[in-house]
């Protein structure tokens, strides 16, 4: 691996980047902005810290995730994208998909749960989706992160040796370590048919973990147009003396919380 980044400088981007990101979504809740951005990749790629990085500053009634599981009995006979569209923000809102419909052109493709049918519709369908999305003032962001096979399986050999990380190692991640080139070439005929300039991917090199959520997170706020909005000053007046005496019930009437740690 080519150098690491260190601890102490990448915390300190992080922090930069963290306050550039609570003035976009100051920006963005100003303005009406809908922000879409989705995370595909293969897994342990890594899409999951980074979205916990956008997430940690920002205010969850404005950015939230969205991340489905499988498919009900009922949702199943639903149209494909229903599910998806019922999560699309509103005026000054951020979502972020953790994995999104292109399941169908992943997993779903490669672990044979949709016909050749389904899954020639969905390629030819999804690009006049995201077309009429962006019409409507919605705003997508693509993003897939590379990983190679040998960091794939170190990580996965760390989730197994570590007890909280072990449940992030599902039997449909285990089934992806021997079906490597099957992901491929789903990956490929996915980016052939909905890489456009109307609604490009953007790969992230995502081997290193640092870097690649500052490069995501640099790159997403180069995206969006937004302006430092001034915010109306605070001051906090001295508290108000209290009016009225309260009597205040005995201290050990509570039940308190075990202090075990002091």
């Amino acid at each position: 691996m080519a150098h690491r980044l260190k601890k102490q400088d990448y915390e300190a981007e992080l922090r930069r980047l963290h306050i550039e990101l609570v003035r976009m979504q100051r920006w963005i809740t100003t303005t009406g902005y809908k922000l879409v951005v989705l995370f595909e990749g293969r897994d342990a790629a890594g899409k999951g810290g980074v979205i916990k990085r956008i997430l940690e500053p920002l205010n969850p009634r404005v950015c939230r995730v969205v991340a489905l599981g499988t498919p009900s009995d009922r949702e199943k006979t639903q149209w494909y994208f229903q599910r998806y569209m019922a999560h699309l923000p509103a005026a000054g809102e951020i979502v972020l998909f953790d994995r999104s419909w292109y399941n169908r052109a992943g997993v779903e493709r490669v672990m044979g749960f949709c016909t050749d049918d389904q899954y020639w519709e969905f390629l030819r369908t999804v690009p006049r989706l995201e077309e009429m999305l962006q019409h409507s003032g919605i705003h997508i962001v693509k993003y897939w992160f590379s990983i190679s096979d040998d960091e794939q399986e170190r990580r996965f050999q760390a989730r197994l040796k570590d007890p909280t990380k072990r449940w992030k190692l599902s039997p449909m991640d285990l089934e992806s370590r021997d079906r490597w080139e099957d992901y491929s070439s789903a990956k490929d005929t996915m980016f052939l048919h909905t890489d456009l300039d109307a609604s490009p991917w953007y790969v992230v090199n995502a081997d290193d973990k640092r870097t690649a959520r500052l490069n995501c997170l640099s790159h997403l706020l180069s995206l969006v147009p937004y302006t430092d909005i001034d915010r109306v000053p605070i001051e906090l007046s001295p508290r108000t003396p209290p009016q009225h005496f309260h009597q205040r019930p005995p201290i050990d009437s509570q039940r308190w919380v075990p202090d075990n740690y002091s």
